[in-house]
């Protein structure tokens, strides 16, 4: 009985920087599965309206794979905000560096539901960027592409 005492006390040690240190980034761990169910979901849809085959073992290797990835990139803002957040005053930080992770996801996911839905339409990841980055107003034709069967 006293040796089960010292193993959880010993694990609850162990394991409690990591809880503290996640607690915080649970909100993006969240919305990383949301938005791996959304992609998942139209990506299918997406693969039925092309005519290829789904194999649900892939399906599940893929979202997983995609949520390991997500787990690293939040650590990464996690540890980077910890980290710098002080130094550069900006008490967000891991939230900024986690908005160009999370906003390819978004284009993925609206590339997809366009593609089910039969639009011919692409969000463009780059233009969105480049837009913004550059400060430039430029007309919505440059952040929406027409889908031509051009790559």
């Amino acid at each position: 009985m006293q040796e089960r005492n010292i193993i959880s006390a010993t694990t609850s040690m162990a394991l409690m920087p990591f809880i503290d240190f996640y607690r915080n980034l649970t909100p993006y761990i969240i919305l990383a599965i949301v938005l791996i169910i959304a992609d998942s979901r139209f990506g299918v849809e997406a693969a039925r309206k092309r005519g290829e085959t789904i194999r649900q073992s892939r399906k599940w290797r893929r979202a997983i794979n995609k949520l390991v990835d997500y787990i690293c990139w939040i650590s990464l803002a996690g540890v980077f905000s910890s980290v710098y957040s002080e130094v550069l005053g900006i008490p967000m930080l891991s939230g900024i560096a986690l908005l160009i992770v999370y906003a390819i996801e978004i284009v993925s996911c609206f590339n997809n539901y366009f593609e089910f839905r039969g639009m011919n339409i692409r969000l463009s990841f780059s233009a969105i960027f480049d837009s913004w980055f550059k400060k430039v107003t430029k007309s919505s034709d440059s952040v929406i592409e027409k889908n031509n069967g051009e790559k």
